[in-house]
């Protein structure tokens, strides 16, 4: 067996960028699944992974020789109001690994001990919040939104404390990078140009090389990442989903979806809808995370002005500059996520038109409590030849859902290539996501040592778009005493 070869090559910035840690050990390790499909990308060996050895490296308890662990140090402004310190406080950056395609992936374990930046807590991860991010971080991959990856989740063989005894486990993440615009953030509010500095000229070097011959690379950065978030937040946006703590320590440079805490997807559809049980003022809202995510930029642009331009004035029109095309960068593919949703012409022509007709659409859909998901799921069907019955019968006011059904069946005979509007809609409209009841249920079975229906999920959401007779039961959403009000993150 081939036990995990490991690069490190963040552990060989200067010492102040993290702290050199061994993960806590765990009492009694067991796998409860391993990502075979995911470790076959990266040539892993699937015996070992599943081995007594490959369980403790999951589990922290014993790494391979060529692992440098560390914790990562970085900043944030939480809700609004600025952390100076936070970091890896459970969670340990075991080394690198290169897939198949040449591509550099951090290999991350969640709930592994305490660390220099804990601040007061125990270091470790709750069965719950640790199965949540494996089956969201797995459906967001199939439904090919980027996200960070799971390679396993082991239980620990103890208890941890949350609001009672629940059993302890820590989740093995995979991500291009583990930088954040809060990494970038702890060091500038320290006026550590340097630090600054070296980030900048890693983050170029290992994720956007081809920056290193622009005239500005760093404000190329800073346009690069604004851009990957546009089109993040976009995505987010046409699945109904809701991070729910999208703090600067949760913005990560690369453009991945990290840290699934609180986050859920919308059931019946309302744009101010919050899910988080901190998010008191609704600040983290569906309709608010573009504007989040422009705000989060401005931190890191505010990071990144000394290297922008040695004249302040000129680097902040630079960066402001940035700014208006993240703006008009997420229209544009909000706009066209959702025309390919409902089937519209996608013409530049015609953009104005479909913003507005998609504005018309959320609007009925909120004021008549309709389910997101199965409204598309059956307007995806009523393009293909389907009654209207099933779709008609998700609003509240079935004479309202008649009459915008008639507005869009005019909006479609604009399109000559039915079968082609057809097929976008039947690849932007998943029938199967996360549900949060879906999630909540496998986690309580999971709890009583069943994860037979975990599996079982993970396994449906692998394949989002397709039929899977049988499962039908999977679509519909939570009875009114299944219905989740709101969620926690889970530390």
């Amino acid at each position: 067996m081939r036990p995990i070869l490991f690069e490190n090559t963040y552990a060989a910035l200067p010492e102040r960028f993290y702290q050199r840690i061994h993960p806590e050990q765990a009492p009694i390790p067991e796998l409860i699944r391993v990502n075979e499909a995911l470790a076959e990308a990266f040539n892993l060996d699937i015996d070992w992974l599943r081995s007594a050895d490959g369980v403790a490296m999951f589990s922290g308890s014993r790494l391979p020789e060529s692992s440098q662990a560390i914790a990562m140090a970085y900043a944030g402004h939480q809700f609004g109001g600025l952390s100076p310190q936070l970091g890896d406080g459970r969670a340990h950056l075991l080394g690198e690994l290169v897939d198949s395609h040449g591509v550099r992936f951090d290999v991350h374990l969640k709930g592994s001990g305490r660390t220099a930046f804990s601040r007061r807590g125990d270091g470790k991860a709750a069965l719950g919040p640790v199965l949540r991010e494996y089956i969201v971080s797995e459906a967001f991959a199939a439904l090919g939104i980027p996200a960070t990856r799971t390679l396993a989740a082991v239980l620990t063989g103890e208890h941890v404390f949350r609001d009672g005894s629940v059993p302890g486990a820590v989740l093995t993440r995979m991500a291009q990078s583990h930088v954040r615009v809060g990494t970038f953030q702890y060091f500038a509010i320290r006026n550590d140009r340097e630090g600054v500095t070296l980030l900048a000229d890693y983050v170029i070097e290992r994720h956007f090389p081809e920056l290193r011959q622009a005239e500005n690379p760093y404000l190329a950065l800073f346009e690069a990442v604004a851009l990957r978030q546009a089109e993040l937040i976009a995505r987010w946006m046409g699945i109904g989903f809701i991070h729910g703590v999208m703090n600067t320590d949760n913005m990560q440079v690369v453009g991945e979806t990290i840290d699934f805490g609180p986050c859920a997807f919308m059931d019946r559809f309302h744009p101010d809808k919050v899910f988080s049980s901190i998010d008191a003022a609704g600040r983290y809202a569906w309709n608010r995370q573009s504007r989040m995510a422009k705000w989060n930029l401005a931190r890191l642009a505010e990071a990144l002005l000394p290297l922008i331009d040695a004249d302040q004035t000129k680097a902040i029109a630079a960066a402001e500059a940035v700014l208006a095309q993240f703006s008009e960068a997420f229209r544009n593919h909000y706009v066209s996520i959702y025309s390919a949703k409902l089937g519209l012409a996608e013409a530049d022509e015609n953009q104005a038109d479909n913003e507005a007709f998609i504005r018309q659409t959320l609007s009925v859909l909120a004021d008549n409590a309709v389910d997101f998901t199965l409204f598309f799921r059956h307007l995806t069907q009523v393009a293909e030849g389907e009654e209207e019955g099933a779709l008609v019968a998700l609003f509240a006011d079935a004479g309202a859902g008649s009459r915008w059904l008639e507005l869009w069946r005019q909006r479609l005979a604009d399109r000559p290539d039915r079968e082609a509007a057809v097929k976008l809609m039947k690849q932007s409209n998943p029938i199967y996501i996360p549900r949060n009841h879906r999630v909540e249920q496998v986690i309580e079975q999971a709890q009583q040592g069943n994860f037979a229906p975990f599996h079982e999920l993970v396994d449906l959401l692998s394949h989002p778009f397709d039929e899977q007779p049988g499962f039908e039961h999977y679509e519909l959403p939570p009875e009114p005493h299944e219905e989740v009000q709101e969620t926690f993150c889970g530390t």
